[in-house]
């Protein structure tokens, strides 16, 4: 599955969620999808969950930004517009140098989803979804 048709998805999957939590206040929610109670309540959102095991090896991940606002894909390669310190890159079987941002909590802290959170997750991610 491409990348882009993967957030399509996940997009749809997060607007579920969001108008089924319409009542909460924004803090509510950022509580809402931290990574323990999404395992419980919410089993589909992830495959990781399943098992249940973590994208990042994080004590509170938070799964609001579950795909990075940061992240941004071109035909060739993957990078991260923010540069994190914590992210890498890996060579693709053919050639392409892509992001590794196994490495990066930056968009899974509360903290950070707590500065740029919006109830339209799509407005976040505006710059990754093309």
């Amino acid at each position: 599955m491409s990348y882009q048709k993967w957030i399509k998805e996940h997009s749809i999957k997060h607007e579920k969620i969001m108008k089924k939590l319409s009542h909460l206040n924004d803090n509510e929610i950022i509580k809402y999808f931290d990574f323990e109670n999404m395992v419980k309540n919410e089993t589909d959102f992830c495959p990781l969950y399943k098992e249940p095991k973590k994208c990042h090896d994080i004590d509170e991940l938070n799964c609001y930004l579950c795909a990075c606002p940061n992240f941004r894909l071109s035909e060739v390669k993957s990078t991260c517009s923010i540069n994190s310190k914590d992210g890498g890159s890996i060579q693709s079987k053919d050639g392409f140098i892509h992001q590794d941002c196994s490495k990066c909590s930056i968009p899974h802290s509360k903290s950070y989803v707590k500065k740029y959170f919006n109830r339209d997750w799509n407005i976040i991610m505006k710059d990754v979804i093309q």
